[in-house]
């Protein structure tokens, strides 16, 4: 499966991602530490994204999560992942994490990716609803969202908490399949 979009494509994740992983996680460490930090602990060095990307392979396979890297059609050059992940196939629930490398953030290339993404889950996954949570003040999150027809539904009171922050408040986004 791959799907594209302007110069870029969507792809599972494989074997062969490992050291773009690896790279792409320790250039936007800044940008992964507060929302994503498991992500990043387990990407850290080569060694550790060679476990992560096995893992992530085996549960691909296993229905039990996706993730999905996005790059470059003709540089291959690592973009951002995407992770469909808290999968509730009694309901046929999902929910979206994502991070995009800082040098294409602004671009406009994650909407474009979690759009295609979306169709893909309803399509060819099953599932019926889609979630974004994000913090109030991750604007770029929220826009992702909103770009791709969520709604907003409710606050999640004390949803999360960052590492050495005390618990936030998140937003809830819903998308429904027609």
């Amino acid at each position: 499966m791959t799907l594209h979009f302007d110069t870029f494509e969507i792809r599972p994740i494989h074997e062969g991602d490992a050291w773009k992983i690896c790279d792409f996680v320790v250039s936007n460490t800044d940008r992964l530490k507060r929302y994503l930090p498991k992500t990043l602990e387990q990407n850290l060095n080569p060694t550790l994204s060679e476990i992560y990307v096995k893992n992530r392979v085996k549960a691909f396979a296993n229905k039990e999560l996706f993730v999905f890297t996005i790059k470059e059609t003709e540089t291959r050059r690592f973009v951002g992942l995407i992770v469909l992940k808290n999968l509730d196939w009694t309901i046929k629930q999902g929910e979206y994490a994502y991070a995009i490398d800082y040098n294409f953030k602004g671009q406009n290339i994650m909407s474009k990716a979690i759009g295609e993404l979306s169709q893909y889950a309803f399509e060819s996954l099953g599932l019926e609803r889609l979630q974004i949570v994000t913090h109030k003040d991750n604007m770029a999150s929220a826009t992702v969202a909103l770009n791709n027809g969520f709604k907003w539904q409710k606050t999640l009171a004390q949803f999360y908490t960052p590492r050495g922050e005390e618990a936030l408040d998140m937003e809830l986004y819903e998308l429904y399949k027609d």
